[in-house]
């Protein structure tokens, strides 16, 4: 029976995963990117974990099949080259080659990590028993991907996804893509962020003033917001019932394009949960036609952490067995 490993690299964390032959992680382990060293220091890195994984569980590598990773950024999974990465300060590294000759043979696939992400959900996660997923994670910024019967869409150039990219009317604020008003700079966690203490540098009242005053102000994360909303002040309830209506706008998009069955909201700002999803459905109802409404479901992620790790592990499986 062969295993699977699923990696989930960031600028920050490396996760790396062992699964068996039927997907299930049997375990993981965390380690600093050290991004600063380059990328042959972050390959040969995730090889000494793939390596001290498979002495834990008393495997060699000859029987592993594939090994997965999800990479932030934009990548061309058919040539398992990441394209571009902010986060790694990575540009046209060839992946899955230098992976695949420092382990000695073994077949390396890479894709996005949000793409990843959504595929672990719809294999084992909220969106398993579903035919068509479309996964949403809101973090720094926002990104979605949709998985069709088991196979990821990709678009042309595979760029397909890029919701937090969508300009909104009114807004301002710097994207880091360059653009200004970008959905991501409202509905992330930074964004949920960058609301509340614009409001708050105009003067409005808020516990938040008396959390963080002065200088700490910049220290506010999303996570406060919620807490913060649960001791019912009103610029947190405000702050994130504009950020749910305003990612209901961009979700009305995706849904009329993509048709989901499920929608699948994941990463950091989810962890507001109804705090921020009851506006999102209420706003979102009456901005789809009818015949949409009752052929979804929304879910929050189920797999936290682990769904990019299964999910690159499982994309492995699917690309070495094709």
């Amino acid at each position: 029976m062969s295993h699977y490993i699923g990696v989930d690299i960031g600028g920050t964390n490396i996760v790396c995963g062992l699964l068996d032959d039927q997907l299930n992680l049997l375990r993981k382990i965390k380690k600093p990117t050290g991004a600063a060293n380059g990328a042959d220091y972050v390959l040969n890195l995730i090889a000494s974990m793939i390596d001290e994984l498979l002495g834990q569980q008393g495997l060699s590598r000859s029987e592993l099949g594939a090994v997965g990773m999800g990479n932030p950024g934009f990548v061309d999974p058919i040539r398992g080259i990441s394209l571009s990465s902010a986060n790694l300060k990575w540009e046209n590294v060839p992946v899955s080659d230098k992976l695949g000759v420092i382990l000695g043979g073994i077949p390396v696939f890479i894709d996005n990590d949000v793409r990843m992400y959504t595929y672990g959900e719809a294999a084992r996660g909220a969106g398993r028993g579903f035919d068509h997923v479309m996964g949403i994670t809101l973090g720094t910024g926002i990104a979605a991907a949709m998985v069709n019967k088991g196979e990821l869409y990709y678009g042309s150039g595979f760029l397909a996804g890029e919701l937090g990219h969508v300009p909104f009317e009114g807004e301002s604020a710097l994207c880091g893509c360059g653009m200004r008003g970008c959905l991501e700079t409202i509905a992330s966690a930074t964004g949920i962020a960058r609301i509340a203490r614009e409001r708050l540098d105009q003067g409005e009242p808020s516990l938040l003033n008396d959390w963080f005053p002065g200088e700490r102000r910049s220290e506010i994360t999303a996570a406060d917001i919620s807490r913060a909303y649960d001791e019912g002040d009103a610029l947190a309830q405000d702050v994130l019932r504009f950020v749910g209506q305003s990612l209901a706008k961009g979700l009305a998009w995706a849904i009329t394009l993509w048709s989901p069955d499920v929608i699948v909201i994941g990463g950091g700002a989810a962890n507001a949960g109804e705090r921020l999803l009851a506006p999102m459905r209420e706003a979102l109802m009456p901005l789809i036609l009818p015949m949409y409404r009752s052929r979804f479901v929304i879910r929050l992620a189920e797999m936290n952490d682990d769904a990019g790790v299964v999910g690159s592990g499982a994309f492995a499986k699917a690309r070495a067995s094709a």
